[in-house]
């Protein structure tokens, strides 16, 4: 154990000594955050509507008729608005569409009828979208009658401003997360081969194993107390950032998710022979994974191939926790899901980048 913990203070102690890489590291927590929150936008495609009908529904599913590719998809009806709203807190659907019994004699009485709109505001762009494009279908719809305007009634979930920035700030963070374990992960070891010193590394009376395992955890402790800087000083200070869930939860979930990343650091450093070919194959690596996690492009709106793909993506589960714990104050009971996702396919890649490098020993 006192080996183990010297390897992990002497690795500490050199990236601190490591004036460029530190550089990087605080920048990219910091400052690369606050613009991808300021200066990034998104569309909306194939939003996952549900609906819940307690009118007779002649009305109503004249105007359900309406959402259609590719803005909506089919929408799905639920029997109650609870279970619609838990759909909602589970991200299986986007907008919620509630008729109410009296909808269509209201209609028909030219007496205000009212259509209350429930949207997961947690991605405010496209729910402010999904919005408009509903609105526009209404005012279409009543063009064709001559009825009473229809109101809309709209009720923002998790993000009752529609910050656009909230959505885009956590976003880069947990990429910048995944970026961070991978590259600093494969640095550590590579370095060692273009230093010369991994040859001297084998000679050390430490169990290979500890030495891989030591190195790769300083790199997960560096990434850590990096979230823990930009959470507070960009996401809560800058932003306002809600946090509705438990903080501890989230970095929980994020301890396991970085050893996940560092996994596919030590496969990186196995067959990379520099700092160079570290950073080529860490974005050959990485490009599919933050396509595939909804991390730029929500993952109902993709091609339904690329959707089932992204079921392999620990970084989908670990966006979605994370979402879940800030904006849905979601208990960790119910975030098993992720925490599986995570974990299943982490360990996964971490063994595999374990047993490529242990190879080298």
């Amino acid at each position: 154990m006192r080996a183990f913990l010297t390897i992990i203070g002497k690795e500490l102690l050199e990236f601190l000594r490591s004036y460029g890489l530190l550089f990087v590291v605080v920048y990219s927590f910091t400052a690369d955050i606050y613009i991808a929150g300021n200066g990034i936008n998104l569309d909306a495609k194939n939003v996952s509507v549900g609906v819940v009908d307690y009118s007779p529904g002649f009305v109503s599913n004249k105007i359900l008729s309406h959402l259609h590719d590719p803005q909506f998809k089919k929408p799905v009806h639920f029997t109650s608005q609870k279970r619609m709203m838990r759909a909602i807190r589970n991200k299986e659907i986007m907008a919620g569409i509630v008729f109410e019994s009296d909808f269509e004699k209201r209609f028909y009485a030219e007496n205000d009828p009212t259509i209350n709109l429930l949207l997961d505001a947690t991605a405010s762009t496209q729910s402010f979208l999904a919005f408009s494009y509903i609105q526009h279908i209404i005012i279409a719809f009543q063009d064709t009658l001559p009825s009473a305007p229809v109101k809309i009634q709209i009720h923002k979930l998790f993000n009752p401003n529609t910050d656009y920035r909230y959505f885009m700030a956590l976003t880069e963070l947990l990429s910048i997360i995944t970026l961070l374990s991978v590259i600093l992960t494969a640095a550590i070891f590579v370095k060692e081969k273009e230093n010369g010193t991994w040859d001297i590394m084998l000679l050390m009376p430490v169990n290979p194993g500890h030495v891989i395992l030591a190195k790769s955890l300083s790199q997960v402790i560096i990434v850590m107390a990096g979230t823990i800087i930009s959470t507070g000083i960009v996401l809560f200070g800058i932003f306002d950032l809600p946090m509705n869930g438990s903080f501890s939860v989230f970095m929980l979930l994020t301890f396991f998710y970085a050893f996940t990343s560092a996994g596919l650091g030590l496969f990186i450093a196995s067959v990379a022979r520099n700092v160079m070919q570290v950073a080529q194959l860490a974005v050959l690596i990485m490009m599919p994974l933050l396509f595939l996690s909804g991390a730029w492009t929500p993952v109902y709106a993709m091609h339904p191939i690329l959707e089932c793909l992204s079921v392999l993506s620990p970084l989908r589960y670990y966006i979605q926790g994370s979402e879940s714990i800030f904006f849905r104050g979601t208990e960790l009971v119910d975030l098993w899901k992720y925490f599986a996702g995570v974990i299943v396919l982490g360990g996964g890649l971490f063994w595999y980048g374990f047993r490529k490098i242990g190879k080298l020993f």
